[in-house]
């Protein structure tokens, strides 16, 4: 079978596309045919040795995965061969474990693509309990851009952020993967949403999204346009994707006793804020890592209700794998991109 391997930390060339044996289902285990693979900034991040200084390699990324059952391994019962399935974004290796809240705590957690082999394959072996029943009637392609975008924006706003209807809320990155999905669970939730993009072409890609407003930083103080939107006050909770020197200007645009949620670092992983913003109005900075099946459940649940959809770019095949992540690490995707594992 084909997979994308890298044998080694580096840039977009350390990926390889390239032949490898194709699993065999272990007991109470399932063998999946990846029929589309989702690819995230994250995956960036581990290629270049960002987030890990050590990998098992050879290594194969991706923690997003939309397919059908190829085999069962002995003792799975109620899944069929050619059933449609999707991979759950992060799971304990041990069952005993996957009652455990919140679920990155389990000991034995794994997201796939990091901790354990990914979805960068033709096929690829999962615990039976770690697939969830593909019930959203959509092409696995679009279903590929929801597992972790979707359940982590739950997670994040939903859980972390605390979000209720008629909240005021900003969003880092509104075109991005992350920030695009989020816009939707925001709105779902019955908040009004503020975005930031830098591009007028992203900032309209946002407003399709629902956000109330868009701030172009390019030639806008995303500070001075939150104050005012929000008379002055500031927004009760912002998500923050960016981190770097944007993280302090978070604080500054979330009210006294806001949240403001850390949610990723593109901006870059140092940050530096004077800790009286915190301390005398009393805000509260939260980090935001992986979801609860339950933050899935409740996602998936708004996108067969309609309430939030599937955001695809463009698919490329698993053959395109560096270029994938060239587009994804330059911000020249708009929402999701997805790897077709079977498409030359």
């Amino acid at each position: 079978m084909k997979a994308a391997v890298i044998h080694e930390f580096g840039d977009f060339d350390a990926l390889k596309y390239e032949d490898i044996e194709r699993p065999i289902p272990k007991p109470g285990h399932v063998l999946i045919k990846v029929l589309a693979a989702g690819v995230e900034r994250l995956d960036h991040y581990i290629r270049e040795g960002s987030i890990v200084l050590e990998l098992p390699f050879p290594h194969i990324l991706g923690a997003d995965a939309a397919g059908e059952v190829a085999d069962l391994g002995e003792g799975v019962t109620g899944f069929e061969i050619g059933e449609r399935v999707i991979v759950a974004p992060g799971y304990p290796q041990k069952e005993e474990e996957t009652n455990i809240r919140p679920t990155v705590t389990a000991p034995s957690f794994a997201l796939p693509g990091l901790h354990i082999s990914g979805t960068y394959t033709q096929f690829m072996e999962v615990p039976a309990y770690a697939l969830i029943k593909d019930e959203t009637g959509l092409k696995p392609e679009e279903v590929a851009t929801l597992p972790v975008p979707l359940a982590t924006a739950v997670h994040s706003l939903k859980q972390i952020g605390e979000v209720k209807a008629g909240d005021k809320v900003l969003i880092h990155s509104g075109a991005s993967g992350s920030g695009s999905m989020q816009i939707q669970v925001a709105k779902a939730l019955g908040a009004d949403v503020a975005t930031t993009v830098r591009s007028g072409a992203k900032g309209e890609f946002a407003k399709t999204l629902g956000a109330d407003l868009v701030i172009n930083t390019r030639n806008e103080d995303f500070v001075e346009r939150v104050k005012a939107w929000t008379g002055g006050a500031g927004a009760d909770v912002v998500i923050d994707n960016l981190a770097g020197d944007v993280l302090a200007k978070s604080i500054e645009a979330t009210k006294p006793m806001g949240v403001i949620v850390a949610f990723g670092f593109s901006a870059g992983p140092e940050v530096t804020f004077d800790i009286r913003s915190l301390f005398f109005a009393q805000k509260t900075l939260r980090g935001s890592m992986s979801y609860d099946i339950e933050d899935f459940n409740w996602g998936l649940e708004q996108v067969r209700l309609g309430r939030i959809k599937p955001l695809l770019d463009h698919t490329l095949p698993l053959s395109k794998v560096a270029e994938a992540h060239r587009l994804i690490s330059t911000g020249q995707v708009t929402g999701n991109l997805v790897l077709l594992p079977w498409t030359e």
